[in-house]
């Protein structure tokens, strides 16, 4: 093939050496997202007056929910709309937190833009 020089492979590792780096730039990101702790919270006025507290990672998997101290007295589970008042606040506190990993994912996956979406290729 006339012109060809074999410059094409050199690009070809480089750019592989790249495509690895940024696989493992990836994996530790992903580990800190596993290791990152989010609190979501509802129900409280005031800083530590909440009444549901909800503890994930930033990849939105639950580790705990805590029921604070302005709920108790407040909470009849025999009360229908208690119960539902609960729920509510249960899932006030569960989106407050995914909320926080929403803005915690983007901050460090962001700068791979979609190669995330790549699921295995690399």
């Amino acid at each position: 093939m006339a012109g060809f020089k074999g410059g094409g492979m050199g690009n070809m590792q480089n750019l592989m050496k790249q495509a690895q780096k940024m696989q493992e730039q990836m994996q530790q990101a992903d580990k800190e997202l596993e290791d990152w702790e989010i609190v979501g919270t509802s129900g409280g006025g005031t800083e530590g007056d909440e009444t549901v507290v909800v503890y994930m990672n930033a990849k939105k998997m639950i580790n705990g929910i805590e029921f604070g101290s302005g709920l108790s007295g407040m909470v009849d589970l025999s009360d229908e709309d208690d119960v539902e008042m609960l729920e509510d606040l249960i899932m006030a506190a569960v989106n407050d937190g995914y909320k926080k990993a929403d803005e915690v994912y983007k901050e460090k996956m962001g700068p791979f833009g979609n190669m995330g979406g790549l699921g295995g290729l690399m």
